[in-house]
């Protein structure tokens, strides 16, 4: 059996094969007669199936519903795609004419509750045309023939090339061929290791994999390919998702299309399933723990959009137990209302919660706080397609127990009252609802009300597998307590009052808490112990925190007197950081009057929200109480520096912050003032078990350290035999030419294994690093510093990152001279390369001025990869464009490396031969501009007098003519798809040999140059619709 290569095509030719199981159909796009190549539809079969589906329409709807789905109003390609996400949920609404009489209806695109009224082609190499640009996407899902799913496959079997490049690939269609994708609704990228799905306005972060066909989930780690298609796109699922896990959420400064992860899909489905059954028996709809930043808010609102389907025109109600938590997820609805088919309403007080609930005979979407249902009224409905939405629902204030409550009164005597549980009312209120609790933290084994009111977990997704699947990224804790010299046995007592507050909230214990509390208000509010605090925390900001991803960080302070107490602090020490920071907290009557103009009003508030979230504005700090540590989400958050005593699922909350997925994010990280440590352990015990054995401690002093001393030995080991000892005087030329020479060692080719490990080691070096700084010696971070400068720089010059395939000098010395300054506070300034001359550009294989510099770098490994680098890019323009000169290139590098690596020429004869190399390429560049002749018109002429001896039959003025009208010819004649369609290619075969044989070419003898010039045609015009 001969020696076959896993391509992409041989990928692709396995994921349709997968698509035909599940029923799909199969098309060759070069197979398709007669389509119109500027249409992204296939216009036959969208005409029909909409006839099908909707037999009851006439022609004229029909045709009119086509029209407004090939034109749309003019706008942007998101604003076109959420107008066609509008028509293929809910239908596209038409007017016409019966009998004279105008009438409107609606027309679907898509049979939801008829899957097999619908027709689901898989189409490969499907070409399509826009603005001079020909474009063949890998493969699209075609559903009633329209282009639902695009796909983008790269090879398995090629190192440097995958998903990311993938994503590339699909951004870059973005923009040269539009409009295809006003008609997509999911975007894949896929190189069979990596299958993830996303949207137009996905961020390759955000791209998620699909680990799951039946839902179980618990015990996934890494999806396989199959798994990944087979559990998203089975006919039926691929419809549900369309219409009920896509949306639209009105962000600012533009919408973001979201698309559900597998978690979302198969918890909403088993809660909205539960809900069915709830409304009918006990109203207990159950509790839906799904760990924070994972997406509980979204679940929530593709559960509410899913529930007016499973239910007859349900009435929702969607509970806090705060006023921001309640304005925060009022907030997220309101930004879905179009894809909710409905506008959400906020109660405003009881009154107003009571008029909208009383008499109500269907819909709406009702956002409260609990306490505005009040005991003892009538029930304001007893319909039992009620739904109550509590979100937090592990808080304990949804208890049914009634309790006598004694207090004094004014003359200081004896009173007792009763107090009834939230639940209690609620339930007094709409005695016939169901309820359904949301969680983002595990409801305590001890919490009997929890589990009375909601049932028992619907569905459970825990941080271990939040991290796995990249949708969230784990926190750790670093202690600096001992900096502020705090009463270690004082928190200990206020540890153990919190406790006993959780567990038996009596009088007593609250008169005895507000004493310790007030205690430690005076403790943590000194002078003394605020100077220490806030000296350490612009430290450890300044060297550790400040550069990481955009800076972002949270300070969490005991009360609202310490939180301003903090805020001025700061500003003493660090006066320029007035745009730099801000507070967010409650304001009071009582409130000192300085106090106004910090605070602010609730659009101060908004604004200051706002900048947060803005990763490039100027405000980088906030300092919290309480507001902004449930439900409120910035992504490039990394630090939280936390200054209160915090425990269970508040504290849980709070941290998760920090644990959002944003770019190439490491993990959070918890600084802590108080000696939470302990609180963190108990408060994991109610995760699951495998959440307590992977994150039950947190500290980065017995995690993310090892693991840097670990990867610093390695790195250390690595490096083995070369003396860097130098770097650490601090002198920039010597660094900058140590850092040279490091990289030059890395790259040695009579070491091959030392690159890819040194780049895989370096990087796990640096990532932990990220975490722990603040903990290791100065010592340890100068060897940190010069590691990492190695690896960027390596990487940069031996690795093609972001798709991008060219080498600036300027970016390499400016990320090196970042990189010293966030680490070890270099004051110098390193010139890697001299690149100052070259105005910051780009290398360019074609200026002398380049390669001269290249020749005379003393890092000969460094040359190497760099010239190597140079011209491979070269060798891939002639790859698409020039069938000769790919060739002798391609071969002659391949070769000369091949030498280089077996020890078979030195470093410095490998130079000699690639200079040679780039002037060879440059000479032939020359010819043809000296010929007058063009790059595209060079490869003909190529192509023409190979082999040499052919140019021995004709002048080169003869040559040069033939290559001019065989490139018009080619031009004027070729048509899309040409190569791939046998009928087309022979017809483009016989004009090209009749070309040729005018000029009587080839000459008699040479009958096998013509098969060089074919070759060249094809690989022409195939390249030219790229």
């Amino acid at each position: 059996m001969p020696f076959s290569v896993f391509t992409e095509d041989t990928f692709e030719q396995a994921v349709i094969a997968i698509f035909e199981k599940m029923g799909y159909e199969h098309i060759y796009a070069p197979d398709i007669d007669g389509r119109d190549y500027s249409s992204p539809l296939l216009d036959d079969v969208l005409a029909s199936s909409l006839r099908r589906i909707n037999p009851d329409m006439p022609v004229q709807a029909i045709t009119e519903a086509e029209n407004k789905l090939r034109n749309f109003d003019v706008g942007s390609l998101l604003q076109k795609n959420m107008t066609f996400m509008d028509y293929l949920q809910n239908g596209v609404t038409v007017k016409y004419f019966v009998q004279g009489e105008e009438r409107s209806g609606i027309v679907y695109l898509l049979d939801y509750a008829h899957v097999e009224r619908n027709t689901f082609y898989v189409v490969n190499q499907f070409t399509y045309v826009e603005n001079g640009n020909n474009r063949r996407p890998d493969v699209i899902l075609f559903v009633n023939g329209m282009p639902l799913v695009l796909m983008e496959l790269k090879s398995p079997s090629k190192d440097d090339v995958g998903a990311e490049n993938a994503y590339n690939q699909i951004r870059n269609y973005m923009k040269d061929i539009p409009s295809i994708f006003n008609y997509n609704a999911i975007c894949v990228i896929s190189d069979l290791s990596t299958n993830r799905a996303g949207t137009i306005t996905s961020g390759l972060d955000r791209f998620m994999e699909w680990k799951s066909v039946d839902g179980e989930y618990e015990s996934v780690a890494v999806a396989d390919f199959s798994t990944f298609y087979e559990g998203m796109f089975p006919k039926d699922r691929l419809l549900d998702i369309i219409k009920n896990f896509i949306l639209f959420s009105n962000e600012s400064p533009s919408p973001v299309k979201i698309l559900a992860g597998y978690h979302q899909y198969f918890a909403v489905h088993k809660a909205i399933d539960k809900a069915i059954v709830a409304t009918k028996t006990d109203g207990k709809g159950g509790v839906f723990w799904h760990t924070q930043g994972s997406g509980k808010s979204l679940s929530m609102v593709f559960y509410a959009h899913l529930l007016q389907d499973a239910l007859d025109q349900p009435t929702i109600v969607v509970m806090t137990d705060r006023i921001d938590l309640d304005d925060q997820l009022y907030t997220q609805f309101a930004k879905t209302a179009q894809f909710l088919r409905q506008t959400p309403v906020q109660a405003e007080s009881k009154a107003n919660l009571k008029a909208l609930l009383d008499g109500r005979a269907a819909n709406g979407i009702i956002f409260t706080t609990m306490f505005k249902f009040e005991p003892g009224e009538k029930p304001l409905s007893e319909r039992r397609n009620i739904i109550v939405m509590a979100d937090e629902a592990h808080r304990g204030q949804y208890g049914f127990d009634e309790r006598v409550i004694m207090t004094k009164n004014d003359r200081g005597e004896p009173e007792a009252r009763i107090a009834i549980g939230n639940a209690r009312i609620i339930r007094d209120a709409l005695p016939g609802a169901t309820f359904i609790g949301f969680t983002g933290t595990p409801v305590s084994a001890k919490d009997r009300n929890t589990r009375e009111v909601f049932g028992d977990y619907i569905d459970v997704y825990d941080m271990t597998q939040a991290v796995e699947d990249g949708a969230t990224k784990p926190v750790y804790y670093e202690s600096r307590v001992i900096k502020l010299n705090l009463n270690k046995e004082l928190l200990d007592q206020i540890d153990q009052t919190y406790d006993r507050l959780a567990e038996n909230a009596d009088p007593l214990a609250i008169e005895k808490s507000k004493k310790m509390l007030g205690q430690m208000e005076s403790v943590l509010g000194a002078e003394s112990t605020l100077n220490s605090l806030c000296t350490d925390i612009v430290e450890h900001y300044e060297k550790y925190r400040a550069n990481l991803l955009t800076g972002k960080a949270m300070i969490v302070a005991y009360s609202r007197p310490i939180a301003m107490k903090i805020y001025h602090k700061l500003l003493e020490l660090r006066p320029a950081w007035k745009e730099k920071i801000g507070v967010v907290m409650t304001s009071g009557n009582s409130d000192p009057a300085e106090w106004k103009d910090i605070i602010g009003t609730k659009a101060h508030k908004e604004e200051l929200a706002r900048k947060f979230k803005d990763n490039n504005d100027p405000m980088k700090i906030a300092i919290v109480v309480d507001m902004w540590l449930t439900g409120f989400d910035v992504p490039s958050l990394a630090t939280m520096y936390v200054y209160k005593p915090m425990h269970g699922y508040n504290l849980m909350q709070a941290i998760a912050r920090v644990n959002r997925v944003f770019r190439d994010k490491e993990g959070g990280l918890i600084v802590d003032y108080v000696g939470i440590a302990s609180a963190l352990k108990a408060a994991m015990k109610e995760y699951t078990g495998r959440d307590q054995l992977r994150y039950g401690d947190m500290d980065i002093a017995k995690t993310a350290y090892p693991k840097f001393q670990e990867k610093l030995q390695v790195c250390k080991d690595i490096l083995y035999g070369f003396d860097y000892s130098e770097f650490f005087s601090g002198q920039p030329l010597t660094m900058a030419k140590l850092i040279a020479d490091g990289v030059n060692f890395v790259l040695d080719a009579a070491v091959p294994t030392r690159k890819d490990q040194w780049l895989r080691e370096a990087l796990l070096l640096h990532q932990a690093h990220t975490l722990c700084a603040s903990l290791t010696t100065e010592e340890e971070r100068h060897y940190a510093a010069y590691f990492e400068a190695i690896r960027a720089t390596a990487s940069k010059i031996v690795i093609s990152s972001g798709g991008k395939s060219r080498l600036s000098l300027t970016d390499i010395n400016r990320e090196i001279n970042e990189l010293l300054k966030s680490t070890i506070q270099s004051e110098g300034v390193i010139n890697l390369f001299d690149s100052k001359e070259y105005g910051g550009e780009t290398f360019s294989l074609f200026d002398p001025e380049v390669l001269e510099e290249i020749s005379k770098m003393k890092q000969k490994n460094i040359a190497v990869e760099v010239l190597k680098k140079l011209l491979a890019e070269q060798v891939q323009v002639y790859t698409r464009t020039n069938l000769v000169q790919s060739k002798k290139f391609s071969e002659k590098i391949k070769s000369l490396m091949n030498a280089y690596y077996n020890g078979l020429i030195t470093n410095e004869e490998v130079i000699k031969e690639l200079l040679e190399t780039a002037q060879q390429m440059a000479q032939k560049r020359k010819e043809g501009q000296q010929m007058g002749l063009t790059d595209e018109e060079m490869a003909f002429y190529d192509a023409l007098t190979r082999p040499e001896a052919i140019k021995d039959f004709y002048t080169n003025d003869q040559l040069v003519a033939i290559t001019r009208e065989l490139t018009e010819a080619l031009r004027k004649n070729r048509t899309i798809d040409w190569q791939k369609k046998e009928g087309a290619r022979a017809k483009m075969r016989v004009m090209i040999k009749r070309l040729l044989k005018k000029y009587k070419y080839p000459p008699e003898g040479m009958e096998d140059a013509i098969g060089t010039v074919m070759n060249q045609c094809e690989l022409w015009t195939d390249n030219a619709e790229e």
